[in-house]
């Protein structure tokens, strides 16, 4: 959960070039990744423990 003095700062990969259809993410938070839409920036918003973000990370990019 984000304290009023902790906002996120949203990012899309750099390899995201396809006219905006892309999620976006936040890894300014201590212990948590926020995932969004981009198409929907003002929309829900999905709040990952930073672990398991990193381990769905890690799990993309295993061979």
């Amino acid at each position: 959960m984000t304290t009023a003095s902790e906002s996120p700062h949203w990012f899309t990969s750099s390899y995201s070039a396809n006219g905006g259809d892309c999620v976006e993410v936040a890894a300014n938070l201590p212990g948590v990744v926020p995932v969004r839409d981009s198409k929907t920036p003002g929309g829900p918003v999905l709040n990952f423990r930073a672990e398991a973000f990193a381990a769905f990370v890690a799990g993309i990019k295993a061979p």
